[in-house]
């Protein structure tokens, strides 16, 4: 018996041992209390998105660019059996306690909304990315109902993946004894910002027209495929509740009326007819599409000091200076984006399916392949933005109605490791924004990109963890595509933006970055430390890798990786894991209290200065276990480099992380800072712990904090490193706090929603298997650590699945090619 069948047996095992419904079995079904706060996104990549509770609500409605996190639009479906007007249900289990008095106008008693109709007694919801289903069970209607919703995610076809479209799939079986004769609807009120309804076949469209401001104008369409369609297009026109309470009569009935449009129209209404014999199924089509050409979104300074950049601002050829959506340059109206997802539902659903079943025929560990799968729903959060050209840009995160920190952070974004396999090109996108766009003449980098994608004033430090690890990307990047044309075209701008990183961190070239360094915590460590330096190590030998490659002079790269690794060998290890040397002597740089004028955390107060005096700079973590402590190492791994650091002594730091800063209750650990990440009898992988003391009275400003991109990092690192029972405990601790029972499991936030931060998840794939396709090489590596396994691989050409059976590996492609000339193991 293989680990991974070991390890299902156990997860099953451990939830028959609970009580009925106590106990989520990870990537298995949602119910009872796991499932009143699941919200799950359904839309295209930077094309706007709503979510499918899990109780089958449509909610957090945002398709114009920016997140509405309590948008809930109040569109629901409805079943009745005709002649029986007490049967007529909302496609929806019960309303969620925590809502009836925990959101907007609970003191109102939500006036309008559809909570009141009756709906089905239980639900159940079951992810298997990007299709959400929601069962549906009533114990007074001979019928079951399923509600599937979902939207076109196919690794590497970027555009159809990009789509603003989603399908909403009805399923209904019959379980009398008898033929039944049904009515299914699909209702939508007019409301918010989409305040007219115009007629289409089999369905309407939502619109509103404001040639004034035209980033209002937009259009939300609903239809269905069925014959036999009877559409509604304008409820009752009253007061109160009128519309409402009508139009649940008309649906009560059993019995539609076609109704044309009309001003001032109240809502819309689907209505199809159907009959099934005992035991029959049938399943109903409702599509939707929407259409916003046009934003306010506008973001970042313009370039206006001489050598803020060397390119010229691509954004002018764009036909409006604020933000527009990639779909608006491939669909000209609402009319021509019904049209193509009307005609191609089925290749769409298809090759989506593909997906879906290449990624669950992985026999990994059940609480990997949830932690990997939940997070991809980010990329069809509004926390990603595609703009007008194709070329990718993303918030760190989403507030409740409007994005959390912008510009593709690079220090945020390092973490993430989805969107350079699943879709290299727009990956690459980013790697060509930051080192054109975002890079002036002197190679400093601004570490948040404008949006529309254009040069920008370069006024604020650069970033030393996200400089350095887009150099580290730009290998990973050429591996992963393939293309050298390529490489030789970014050499030029990458060799710039790392002989900046020498003169700006390593002026004396010891092989670390000595002067203070802004980096991920939002502050500048001063003096060298491991995280940073492992970074450095890593672009170093990136650099000395390209470099050979392209037959350029790689001698002062290797020189300064040979001083950094014994330093930060020698000096920074402690015997058990890295440290920081806090340093504020011997620099170019001023004092601290004249630098922090500069710094995010603002000026040093009379009572900091007296820190200052007694134990040095604010921020710092000095004789810290940090969670990120090699963070560097990490990078080089999953970038296809070799190890730079000493393995006996990553896997030590990593073992001490997993002793020191893993705590399974946080009931007594004190946390000033931002605890509603975890708190209470919850775990989590603390940023930073004190071991041996030491531990300043202002230690970096996130310290106490638990945050899933990095519980992700230090999982898989440990993993990578031969410790797999340890990775996997992090990884269920993280997990189990995403539940349902408190919050959303497909929305794992940090400094927002969606945080771009916990696609450090798709790592745990490699590095449980080893598994990575270089297309330089056309090499498959392979190196297991679970044993036989079946997993899934994505290419810049194809997926499928890698089998591992009794020390060999084949490979099954699912879509598109994936050439393989060689395949190494234990590398």
């Amino acid at each position: 018996m293989n680990y991974s069948v070991r390890h299902l047996l156990a997860c099953l095992l451990l939830a028959c041992s609970s009580s009925l419904f106590a106990q989520h079995v990870f990537n298995g079904l949602y119910q009872g209390e796991n499932l009143p706060h699941i919200a799950y996104p359904i839309g295209g990549i930077g094309a706007g998105m709503f979510c499918l509770e899990g109780t089958g609500t449509i909610s957090h409605l945002s398709i114009r660019h920016s997140p509405d996190v309590f948008n809930e639009p109040g569109f629901f479906g409805a079943i009745v059996i005709k002649g029986q007007p007490a049967s007529a249900r909302v496609l929806e289990g019960p309303i969620p306690d925590w809502k009836k008095f925990g959101n907007r106008d609970a003191g109102l008693g939500h006036p309008g909304a559809n909570w009141g109709l009756p709906r089905f007694k239980t639900a159940e919801f079951l992810a298997r990315f990007p299709f959400g289903k929601v069962s549906l069970n009533d114990p007074h209607l001979p019928m079951l109902a399923e509600v599937t919703g979902w939207s076109p995610f196919i690794p590497t076809d970027a555009d159809n993946s990009s789509l603003p479209v989603a399908g909403l799939e009805y399923r209904f079986k019959n379980t009398d004894k008898k033929i039944q004769e049904y009515v299914f609807s699909f209702n939508a009120p007019v409301q918010g910002d989409l305040t007219q309804l115009q007629a289409m076949d089999k369905g309407f469209v939502l619109t509103q027209d404001t040639a004034s401001q035209p980033e209002q104008k937009g259009d939300l369409a609903i239809f269905t495929d069925e014959p036999g369609t009877v559409v509604n297009n304008c409820w009752f026109r009253g007061g109160w509740f009128d519309p409402l309470t009508m139009i649940w009569a008309d649906i009560q009935s059993g019995d539609p009326k076609a109704v044309g449009p009309e001003a001032n129209s109240t809502g819309g209404s689907i209505f199809v007819p159907f009959s099934l014999k005992p035991g029959e199924e049938k399943i109903i089509h409702v599509m939707l599409t929407w259409y916003m050409p046009d934003s306010h979104l506008r973001f970042m300074r313009k370039a206006t000091a001489p050598g803020d950049s060397t390119v010229r601002d691509a954004s002018l050829d764009f036909p409006s200076r604020f933000y527009k959506p990639w779909y608006s340059s491939r669909f000209k109206s609402i009319t021509e984006v019904v049209s193509y997802w009307r005609d191609n539902y089925p290749m769409l659903k298809k090759n989506t399916q593909s997906f879906t079943d290449a990624f669950y025929k992985s026999t990994l560990p059940p609480e990997v392949l949830e932690a990997v799968a939940a997070n991809l729903t980010i990329l069809k959060s509004p926390t990603v933005l595609r703009q007008y050209d194709g070329r990718f840009w993303g918030w760190e995160g989403c507030g409740d109605a409007e994005g959390s920190c912008p510009g593709s952070c690079t220090h945020v974004w390092n973490y993430a490791q989805a969107v350079s396999h699943l879709f290299p090109s727009l990956e690459r996108s980013l790697r060509e924004t930051e080192f054109f766009e975002s890079q002036n003449a002197e190679g400093h980098q601004m570490f948040r990109s404008a949006l529309p994608i254009r040069p920008e004033a370069h006024n604020f430090y650069a970033a030393s963890d996200g400089q350095l690890g887009g150099i580290m990307k730009i290998y990973r990047e050429w591996r992963i595509s393939g293309d050298s044309n390529w490489l030789r075209h970014m050499y030029p701008r990458v060799k710039q933006s790392l002989d900046y990183c020498i003169a700006a961190w390593d002026p004396r070239h010891t092989g670390t970055l000595e002067e203070p360094h802004h980096n991920t915590y939002d502050i500048e460590f001063w003096g060298p430390d491991g995280m940073t330096t492992s970074f450095y190590l890593g672009a170093l030998e990136a650099m000395v890798k390209i470099s050979d490659c392209l037959h350029e002079d790689s001698t002062q790269y290797k020189e300064l990786f040979a001083k950094g690794k014994a330093f930060i060998e020698n000096t920074l290890y402690n015997g058990r894991y890295f440290t920081q040397q806090i340093k504020t002597t011997g620099l170019n740089a001023s004092d601290p209290i004249t630098a922090s004028k500069n710094s995010m955390g603002g000026n040093y107060s009379e009572e900091a200065i007296a820190l200052l005096k007694k134990e040095g700079p604010k921020y710092q973590y000095g004789k810290g276990c940090l969670s990120d402590g090699v963070l560097g190492d990490w990078m080089a791994r999953v970038c296809g480099l070799p190890e730079p650091v000493d393995t006996n002594k990553v896997k030590s730091h990593l073992l001490s992380v997993y002793q020191y800063n893993l705590k399974q209750d946080l009931s007594d650990y004190p946390n000033p800072q931002r605890p509603g990440y975890a708190l209470g009898k919850e775990g989590g992988l603390l940023l930073c712990t004190w071991p041996e003391g030491g531990k300043l009275s202002l230690p970096f400003v996130y310290s106490n904090e638990v945050w899933t991109g990095i519980e992700y990092q230090a999982a898989s690192h440990l993993i990578f490193e031969g410790k797999v029972k340890e990775g996997l405990d992090v990884v269920r601790t993280c997990r189990s706090r995403y539940d349902g029972k408190i919050r959303n499991p497909f929305d794992e936030y940090e400094c927002g929603h969606w945080y771009a931060r916990a696609m450090s998840s798709y790592a745990l794939i490699e590095s449980l298997t080893g598994v990575r396709y270089d297309a330089v090489d056309k090499t498959l590596y392979v190196h297991s650590q679970v044993g036989d396994f079946t997993s899934f691989l994505s290419t810049a050409s194809g997926f499928g699945n890698v089998v591992y059976h009794k020390g060999k590996a084949s490979l099954n492609v699912a879509y598109g090619s994936i050439p393989v000339e060689h395949i190494v193991y234990g590398q």
